[in-house]
């Protein structure tokens, strides 16, 4: 599992984990150009296990989209990849490949926002839309977000077999999925309900605080669908892991940092409601002392759903409605079936956004505004002497 040292989308990275991590026989490691703690989008931070240098080779690697290229991540992969390893490129992971030259002359999908994009840079690979995993060879390349996890089950399919593959996709509830369906789906564009996308992303301001809560054997995807709800993709909230020790340790090994600092509310996902002697009680406590709200949307999960379910339920109740739905268009996850109460719009955003608008309208008229008034006080005097 590929970290970027400046950055990687966290579901990219934490749901493709947790599938190959709960299938017997896969050993699971993260990599990256330094041992150091990297950031993951929504404000967590990861401990690599291993470097370039030191890491085992792999019989899979897994490529999620990283903030930044990196020479010494794009030559390791090369590398692997002449080896014979299965490659998954997920969401705009598939960029990093196409750059290592690993997609050459082969068919390959990516983020749906992105492939316009990638069609002109790198016109040497066919782009296809409308698919949740391209399989070319070796290489599987996946659609947004949480398409990842769809990718990562094909591959445990070819190398575990079709019934290890249903296994896990039923373990971790992955909605409408199951070996040799139809990989299609709906192509995306921009559209004017994606208004909240950028109305969220662009007026940031007064946004609230949200604590995810940690706790030694918490889920990865549990953790990512917190983080990537609340503020990797909607931008509705800024997000503060919090843990009451310097260091958490995920349920398959997966070494995290955090802290406690000052929030507006406290998640706890993958977290029942805890009696004092189950994690996360001694979080509960600490907000308790400081009259923080604490929430437990998975405690509200029904049978059969994915992490992703309980948390858009919970963004739609505290943000709005219109925020929850581009959320889940922009993590690419089919939530058409979710019953969401809340606000209809996010308000904070758009009267920002009229706010800002104002100002600028303001801004423009005002040098001529100052021009008329100087040139009346120019004249005012002329007349007085006639």
């Amino acid at each position: 599992m590929i970290l970027g040292s400046g950055g990687t989308v966290i579901s990219d990275a934490l749901l493709p984990y947790e599938a190959f991590a709960r299938t017997p026989g896969f050993f699971v490691y993260t990599v990256a150009a330094e041992r150091r703690p990297v950031p993951l989008s929504g404000g967590l931070q990861a401990v690599p296990e291993h470097t370039f240098d030191t890491a085992p080779p792999p019989d899979v690697v897994v490529v999620p989209a990283v903030v930044q290229q990196e020479p010494e991540l794009l030559a390791w992969l090369t590398d692997q990849a002449a080896r014979g390893s299965y490659i998954l490129g997920v969401c705009a992971g598939s960029e990093v490949l196409a750059d290592a030259g690993l997609l050459a002359g082969r068919r390959a999908t990516s983020f749906w926002q992105r492939l316009g994009g990638l069609r002109d840079s790198h016109p040497e690979t066919v782009w296809v839309g409308g698919e949740r995993f391209v399989e070319d060879g070796r290489i599987v390349t996946t659609a947004g977000v949480s398409s990842g996890l769809a990718g990562s089950l094909r591959l445990i399919e070819l190398i575990a077999g079709s019934a290890e593959a249903s296994r896990v996709g039923h373990a971790v509830a992955y909605r409408d999925w199951a070996p040799a369906m139809p990989t299609r789906i709906s192509e995306r564009s921009l559209a004017i309900d994606d208004l909240p996308y950028a109305l969220n992303a662009a007026f940031p301001w007064l946004r609230p605080t949200v604590g995810v809560g940690l706790v030694d054997g918490v889920g990865e995807i549990d953790i990512a669908s917190a983080f990537e709800t609340y503020a990797g993709t909607s931008f509705a909230t800024r997000t503060v892991p919090i843990a009451a020790r310097p260091t958490v340790t995920t349920r398959h090994g997966l070494l995290l940092t955090a802290d406690l600092a000052p929030v507006d509310r406290l998640i706890m996902p993958g977290v029942d409601e805890p009696s004092a002697d189950l994690p996360g009680a001694d979080l509960v406590a600490w907000a308790a002392d400081r009259a923080i709200p604490v929430s437990f949307p998975h405690a509200k999960r029904q049978p059969g759903e994915f992490s992703f379910d309980p948390l858009l339920r919970d963004l739609a109740a505290h943000t709005d409605r219109a925020t929850a739905r581009t959320t889940a268009k922009f993590t690419e996850y089919p939530a058409d079936h979710l019953q969401l109460t809340g606000a209809s719009w996010p308000w904070r955003s758009t009267a920002l956004g009229v706010l800002v608008a104002a100002a600028a309208v303001g801004a423009g008229l005002l040098p001529r505004l100052v021009f008329r008034l100087r040139r009346r006080e120019r004249v005012e005097p002329s007349a007085d002497r006639r």
